[in-house]
């Protein structure tokens, strides 16, 4: 049971946290691994179609596409790398903006997070 007057999490619970980022690091990574070989095959496939051809179109959004995701997985591996830094230097799972601990449920969804649900309501 979570006590609200703590101010930290034990070694043992961000142990906890340190493995579902890991996990979600390796998963992430291996995303932007794949992302960027489909990138390099959409460049290799438009070098060898002609210019102004309807493929190209097509060709054109799907590599859009896949640097969008890219830059997503990139920006979330970022997050991570930044929680796993926090878990080293006891910031991990404190809101930024209430000083309060995040609850593990929240932590465990979202581990890379730095605000409670309460501070996330609030900001809208």
């Amino acid at each position: 049971m979570e006590n609200n007057q703590q101010l930290r999490y034990s070694a043992e619970e961000l142990k906890e946290f340190e493995a579902i980022i890991n996990s979600k690091l390796a998963k992430s990574r291996d995303e932007l691994d794949y992302l960027k070989k489909s990138i390099m095959r959409e460049d290799a496939a438009e070098n060898r179609t002609s210019a102004g051809n309807l493929e190209d179109g097509a060709s054109s959004m799907e590599k859009e596409q896949l640097n969008q995701l890219a830059a997503r997985a990139q920006k979330f591996i970022s997050d991570l790398e930044r929680a796993l830094f926090r878990i080293k230097n006891g910031t991990y799972g404190v809101c930024k903006d209430t000083g309060k601990l995040i609850s593990k449920e929240r932590l465990r969804a979202v581990p890379h997070t730095q605000q409670s649900m309460e501070a996330k309501m609030n900001r809208v």
